[in-house]
Formats: C-alpha cells, structure tokens, sequence
C-alpha cells in the first residue's frame, strides 16, 4: 500500500506532527519524488545510469576501483565500479590508487569520439574527463579478483564473503533475491493476506528434521527449539481469526546440506480459512508467477497438477522434472512367463534414451550401470535398437521372440535409440529408474521453467523400527475424507494406504514447497497422533495447547509454504542455493567468514547449567 494510499484512508497516519522539521526544502526532487540530496548522499549519480544523454554534465560518482591503467606520467584511466557497473574516469593528476581503493570522483561526462566507444561496456560510449579524486579508504589487495572470470574455491569465498559480494553475479543474485521478496509480499497482499511474525523460541516438535535446541539460562535443564516452520503458529493465526495470514519466515534445521539445503533458509509461509486445496494451490501459484514475471519478465501459464502416484510411476520422483520426456514404461504384462530370471519380479519397467545407441558408449554403459547397483539395483539391462527394430544387448539371448518384439514397441523406440531396463520391486524400480532418468536425461538447470503441482500424497511414509507410519508432511495434515476411518490403528503396511489431502509444487525437479489441507478437528488430530505411537500423555505434553485451542472453535484451514532461495536460485540459473544467500554455510556446516561452530567459554556453560561430554572414540 501507498504513502497516498494510507493518507487516503486515515489522515491521521500522513504524517506525525513535526515531519518537516530537520528537511531542507531546497532538496531537488526526482520523477519518483524521491528526494536525491538525501537518496544519494555523496554523490550525484550512479555510474552505470550514465549515458551520453548525460554529456557536459559535472557529476560525483562513488564506488570501488576496478582497474588502473597509467598513460604517460600524469594521466592515467580509472575503472570505477559500483553495484550499476563500471565507467572509466580520465584522471589527470598522479594519484596512488590501488584495486578496492574506495573514491569518489567529480568530472565532466564526455561522449567518445565514434570509433572509440568501448562495446563491451554498458557505458563504453561515454567518459567522465576532468577529474578529481577524493580517496575514502584505502584496501589491501583482497585474496582473489573480484572481476576475475575463473572459478574460486568457495571456502575461501565465503571467508571472505564481503569481497565475494562486490562480483557481479552476487551483486545480481542478492539483488534479485530482494525483488523475489518484495513481489511475493505483493502478491499475497494482494491476495488479502496479513504479514504475521511468529516466535523464534519453541517447543520441540517433531517435524520430520533435527531441531537447533537452545539452553535456557533462567530455567536450567530446559531447552528451547528453533522453529523448523511455524506450523503451529499459522494453524493457531487461523484460530484467531486473522483468515490469511503469511510471513517471510526464517526456518532452521539441523539436517544434512546439500545444493538445495542449508541450516537456514527462507520460506513464503502461509495460511487461509475456509479454504481447501484449489484455492490455496491458486493463491501460491500467483506468488510464484510474480516472482518469475518479476525476475524472468514472463508470466507462466497455468500450473498443470499431477498425482503423486502418476509422479512415481512415470517419472519414478515425487519431484519430477518434466521438462523432459523419457517417461518410465510399464514392461511387465511383456515379461509374464518370461524364461529370463532377470526379468522374474514383481515390477518391470524401462526409459528409452533417444539417439543414445550411438551417443552413449560402453563405457558409459558400464558407469550407468555402477550407479543403479549404488542406488540399490542389481544391475541395468540395456539393449540398442537397430534396423528394423532388432535389439541388440548382452540378455537378448535369454528373451522369447514376443518379447524381443514387443518391447521395442511398448517402449515406443525407434532405430538408433538405447533402452535401459530395470526389473525389481516396484518401489525400488521407479527410484532406480528415475535417478537414472535424471542422469542422463535432465537438462541444464537454467533451461527453462517447469513448474507442477504434485497432488493426492499418501499420509504416511514408511513403517519405522517401532512399527509406527511416519508422517509423509507433518501430522498436522487432514486425512482423504474417505479415508479418515482408517486411522483406528491398523498397525503395519496398511497404513500406508491412507491418502491424505497434501500437495507440493515442483519446479525443474527441485521441490520448492509442500502445504496441506490442515486438521481442525481435535478428535481427528488426537487419532493421527496415536496413529504416530503419541501416547494421550505424549499428545497432551507436546501439543496440548493447540488441542486446546481447536477446542474452542477452529476453523477449517489449509496452507503451503516453499523456499524462497529455491526459487530464487531457480529463476537465476543456479545450481546452488549459497549462490543466492549473502552468508551461508558450507556443506559440513562450518562458516569461514565467522568460525562457526565454536566453543563456547567456561563460565557460559556454567551459567547455563551445561557441561560438554569429551568427544567419543
């Protein structure tokens, strides 16, 4: 909402009383109104704003030297970088500068004589001459280049991530970070969503990851749980009437890291009441589709929805990049009373890699095939296909003559292509399958833009060692409302059957969000958490107050929440979420910039009734 907007409202929040004392009405003002005396402090203008519209103009530029070039004893040509970009400054007078040094210059705008302009410079068309130098700080030659085009170790990067944030792309990358933000905060307010802090110290709650605990000073022994979402917290908004709430939610748990994942990380978190799937599914959609169109100027069509069965039968992920084709195959109606022991399973399926006869080697064969026995294979069956569709490939000898001739067809190949088949039990087989689709299959992660909405998810995961079903989502998430009977304890695989009323949102095969219709029903929430092994006493402990205040009256609700350095990094090309984040960790955790994690001293541990155990052997 505006300033305007505001005052239009409520007069009374224009402005407070004493809002011009301390303003220098002489201040020039720009289109925007913004105020440039102020906005700009020491300098007048950007230097990548300049342009030849702006010759025989004196102006004051701030920012960093790039690059020094000497011409004769006195002149010499000075790079000046700031976040816009680089202009060269025509220096007359000896000055010591150095790379890094921090200036500002005041000089003329001169346009270069035609013939001279510099192509590979945004402001390569123009010069600022005449100038004078003001050092503001001087720099020691910083550990790497920062307009160095080679690839630099990251830890030493990241210890030194101040330097590492003057290159170009990190310039970009934060930047556009920031326009993500601000267009999502548009569009949910948009929406009629209401911008909701929620506490940083919790409870423990068992959410699938490893809390960040920390000790209580005041109670000793007790501990506080760094939030790994606000779940609770926007379930308990909707108690209380505030109908949509969202936040940019700061979320930490303490899991491996890896390209998609770091302790920390932001999400667009939301929530909504007398709501149900579609409508949340509409209402993030157009989240993301204003934070692509803010980033990639392109607003995306409408969002197809898969199920999650069809994700894992055909793609073999419940994240499935679809980008591509190479859809897993059904095979074993093919292989029923097959002679072939390889192929004497409960499940058999395949990919074709089209024009992979030729184009993927046997070595390469070889490595595929190392991988799927380190996915959990035995192997990887493959066969080329040549003239007339005949199969070429080492267990060719051990099919009939049907299945030699219905699998090219099944599979849809054609000459020239390479299948690759995988036979097992079925859960196995789609994993295998569709790790090895990826392989081979999946493009660049700057490619274009995939996005799917993964639908009707099972409410639970596995069986864990104390034969208890774990939570696919959160045990927040309503049941199928056929299914909701099922949840008096069944014990074992049965449990798995239950579908639940869940749906993530997928881009390019990186799962950006996950959300849920949520429980309202205390009674129901009660049977979930007995259905998890929660004991009443264990229910009550963890989750009492948010039975009680489903109690008195919650509404039916439903929300999502997806990561806001995925999607950044997804709409920039990157492959890595650190590219997006100004201080992330590495992938063992460790922060070079600060030495984090550290000891602590003595007297704190003290203080906070903790003693630290010895390492173990």
């Amino acid at each position: 909402m505006s300033d305007q907007e505001i005052t239009d409202q409520d007069p009374e929040l224009a402005a407070p009383a004493d809002a011009d004392q301390g303003y220098d009405d002489d201040y020039d003002y720009d289109d925007d109104g913004v105020d440039m005396g102020v906005a700009r402090g020491m300098r007048s203008d950007y230097c990548g704003e300049l342009t030849v519209d702006d010759a025989d103009r004196e102006v004051s530029l701030c920012g960093w030297v790039d690059n020094r070039r000497e011409h004769g004893e006195k002149l010499a040509f000075i790079d000046l970088r700031d976040h816009t970009g680089i202009i060269q400054c025509v220096v007359d007078e000896k000055h010591d500068l150095r790379r890094e040094y921090v200036v500002r210059i005041t000089g003329t705008v001169v346009a270069r004589p035609e013939g001279m302009e510099n192509p590979f410079l945004d402001t390569g068309a123009i010069d600022v001459q005449n100038c004078t130098v003001e050092v503001l700080n001087k720099a020691e030659t910083p550990p790497f280049s920062v307009n160095s085009r080679q690839e630099i170790d990251e830890t030493l990067r990241l210890k030194h991530r101040y330097i590492d944030m003057r290159r170009e792309r990190m310039q970009r990358n934060l930047r556009y970070r920031s326009i993500v933000q601000s267009a999502v905060r548009g569009a949910m307010e948009d929406q009629g969503f209401t911008e909701i802090e929620t506490p940083l110290l919790i409870a423990s709650t068992p959410e699938g990851a490893r809390d960040f605990v920390v000790p209580s000073r005041q109670q000793p022994g007790t501990f506080y749980a760094l939030p790994q979402s606000p779940q609770i917290f926007k379930q308990l908004c909707m108690v209380g009437g505030m109908d949509r709430y969202y936040q940019i939610a700061k979320c930490l748990r303490d899991e491996d890291l890896r390209a998609d994942r770091q302790f920390e990380f932001a999400q667009l978190d939301a929530e909504a009441s007398f709501v149900g799937q579609d409508e949340v599914i509409e209402f993030i959609s157009y989240a993301v589709a204003a934070a692509t169109d803010a980033v990639r100027g392109v607003w995306p069509e409408e969002i197809p929805q898969m199920t999650y069965a069809d994700a894992m039968e055909f793609y073999g992920s419940d994240k499935p990049d679809i980008r591509f084709d190479m859809t897993l195959v059904e095979l074993t109606p093919l292989f029923e009373g097959t002679e072939a022991n390889v192929f004497k399973t409960e499940c058999v399926k395949g990919i074709v890699a089209k024009g992979g006869a030729d184009e993927i080697a046997r070595n390469r064969i070889d490595e595929l095939t190392e991988m799927c026995k380190r996915w959990g294979a035995k192997g990887l069956a493959w066969f080329r296909v040549g003239d007339g569709l005949e199969l070429d490939g080492g267990l060719t000898k051990f099919m009939s003559a049907d299945e030699l001739s219905g699998l090219p067809q099944m599979m849809g190949a054609e000459e020239g292509d390479l299948i690759l088949l995988q036979s097992g039990d079925r859960r196995s087989v789609n994993d295998v399958l569709g790790r090895l689709r990826l392989e081979i299959g999946q493009p660049p992660i700057d490619e274009g833009l995939a996005f799917v909405w993964v639908v009707d998810f099972p409410m639970f995961e596995v069986i864990n060692d104390q034969g208890n079903p774990v939570a696919m989502h959160h045990p927040f998430t309503m049941p199928h409302e056929d299914d909701v009977d099922y949840l008096v304890r069944q014990g074992g695989e049965s449990m798995l059957k239950i579908r639940s009323q869940a749906y993530d949102l997928v881009l390019n095969g990186w799962e950006l969000g996950s959300g849920s219709v949520r429980i309202h029903d205390p009674e129901i929430q009660r049977r979930v958490f007995a259905a998890l092994g929660l004991s009443d006493e264990e229910a009550a402990e963890k989750f009492g107050f948010l039975l009680d205040a489903f109690s008195y009256g919650a509404p039916p609700h439903a929300g999502f929440a997806f990561g806001i350095d995925r999607l950044t990094a997804l709409l920039l090309g990157e492959t890595n979420i650190r590219e997006v984040i100004a201080f992330p960790k590495t992938q063992s955790g460790q922060d070079p910039l600060t030495n984090a994690p550290s000891a602590i001293a003595d007297n704190h541990l003290t203080e906070l009734g903790l003693r630290v155990l010895p390492p173990a052997e």
